[in-house]
């Protein structure tokens, strides 16, 4: 006789707390917390974006904000906005033409290496290409910005002794005469920074993807190829065009470090690597007095339009194809 399996009800109080969500909760307390402190808390200081604020001897940052900072509106955004015209626009042009180019190296390059690595035959050299590409991104700036001296610098720099072995006059490369380098060079510093982490998260993508689909292609002749064109990228979409959505997001963020950090804030430079950030960073120092507003009023204005350009990326990848959409 075949013994009836016992199915169990499903339970009444779908919304009971148990001992697995508790379990959850607690593994996640570290993360929210830290979003708290962090990320939603700092939130309470775009006030300053819109107050003359000033700092009162002996009294507290509350005191300080509510009851010696008048109200100035969106005075402080003017500041941005102060410069002759063509200062201004060279500003965001910097800002978002580099992270356009950015953005689209940023997911050409990095999937072609995870490729090309996963195509690889030997792990043990995959291994070793995939740390050597991964290492520059712990570097800061500070040491890049060291390295590039040393290869740049008009006296001993590695290129210019280089350039006289040959018998060729050596370059002024923190003078006007190599602006037309500099747009090159910041780009490859930036993709030779960042390329690897970008790479790692692609190449994990391709690990998850089923083996049978390779051995079905082989099994039908297709060449490597083929395999990469309508396997390997297809099933890359989704998280090309997620990774894609948030660098969107911050179209009006610049690195910092590389723009003033390896340029070394050269006054004959300026039109190639004056952003946003540089900018302020510029304004703050010869500026005799605080600028807490003004500071406060860039980051939220970055923030503003860096959400805005993400709800519309979204959304146009929402249209066109609504299951690689990031929300």
């Amino acid at each position: 006789m075949v013994k009836r399996s016992t199915i169990l009800p499903p339970s009444k109080k779908k919304g009971k707390f148990t001992l697995d969500d508790l379990q959850l909760f607690f593994l996640s307390l570290p993360s929210l917390c830290w979003y708290i402190l962090f990320c939603y808390m700092p939130m309470f200081g775009l006030i300053i974006a819109f107050k003359q604020y000033k700092v009162a001897p002996g009294k507290g940052f509350l005191w300080s904000l509510f009851n010696n900072s008048a109200w100035c509106g969106f005075d402080n955004f003017r500041f941005l906005f102060a410069n002759n015209r063509e200062t201004t626009l060279n500003m965001f042009r910097n800002t978002v033409g580099y992270n356009v180019i950015f953005i689209v190296l940023g997911v050409v390059i990095p999937v072609a290496l995870a490729i090309m690595i996963n195509h690889l035959h030997s792990q043990r050299l995959a291994k070793v290409c995939q740390t050597a590409m991964f290492l520059p991104h712990f570097l800061s700036w500070v040491v890049v910005g060291y390295f590039v001296f040393a290869f740049l610098s008009t006296d001993n720099g590695l290129i210019n002794r280089s350039l006289l072995h040959f018998g060729l006059s050596p370059v002024k490369w923190y003078q006007k005469d190599a602006l037309n380098y500099w747009p090159f060079i910041l780009v490859f510093l930036h993709m030779w920074k960042t390329v690897g982490y970008s790479m790692v998260v692609y190449l994990a993508s391709i690990k998850g993807i089923d083996e049978s689909l390779y051995e079905a292609a082989v099994i039908d002749g297709a060449s490597k190829w083929q395999q990469t064109r309508y396997i390997t990228l297809p099933m890359l979409k989704t998280i090309m065009v997620i990774m894609f959505i948030m660098a969107v997001g911050k179209i009006f963020n610049s690195d910092f470090g590389l723009f003033y950090r390896t340029t070394r804030n050269s006054n004959s430079l300026t039109s190639v690597y004056l952003t946003l950030d540089v900018y302020v960073y510029n304004a703050m120092f010869n500026n005799p007095r605080p600028m807490y507003g003004y500071i406060s009023a860039a980051g939220f204005l970055q923030s503003a339009l860096g959400c805005a350009t993400m709800l519309i990326a979204n959304a146009i990848v929402r249209r066109i194809d609504n299951d690689s959409a990031l929300f």
